[in-house]
């Protein structure tokens, strides 16, 4: 159990570095259009790999987490181009934005393929060492 507790905590202090810098990115704008939204799609996929992996801490969820965390967020992204009342109201909310997005674009999805590969490589960094199932 400690070294369960162990990857947890590895957990906890990624998400207490990449929520902070994700957070503070999306605010902050660059002055390369390319870099203003598209590149948080990277942080937005990382955070949720750590996320999920807080509570699957397995050697299996490390490479599934980050293909679901992909496969999620594509299709979060093409959700983007449904506009019903409900999705409107979420979205005019910071955290509705955050979560769901407000404009369907296709530059994103490299950046989600990025995002979810370097999640996988943290959870892998994570995991060094350890001796899970």
């Amino acid at each position: 159990m400690p070294l369960l507790t162990d990857i947890r905590w590895r957990t906890i202090i990624s998400i207490a570095i990449i929520l902070p810098i994700g957070l503070l990115y999306s605010h902050y704008r660059f002055s390369m259009s390319w870099l203003n939204q598209e590149v948080g799609g990277i942080f937005y996929e990382i955070f949720w790999c750590l996320f999920a992996f807080l509570f699957i801490p397995t050697c299996r969820a490390v490479w599934q987490i980050p293909l679901w965390v992909l496969i999620i967020t594509c299709l979060l992204e093409f959700l983007q181009l449904w506009q019903p009342p409900f999705l409107i109201w979420l979205r005019s909310l910071w955290v509705g934005r955050m979560v769901l997005g407000n404009a369907f674009t296709w530059a994103d999805f490299p950046y989600y393929f990025v995002g979810s590969s370097l999640g996988w490589l943290w959870l892998r960094l994570i995991i060094r060492g350890a001796k899970l199932r």
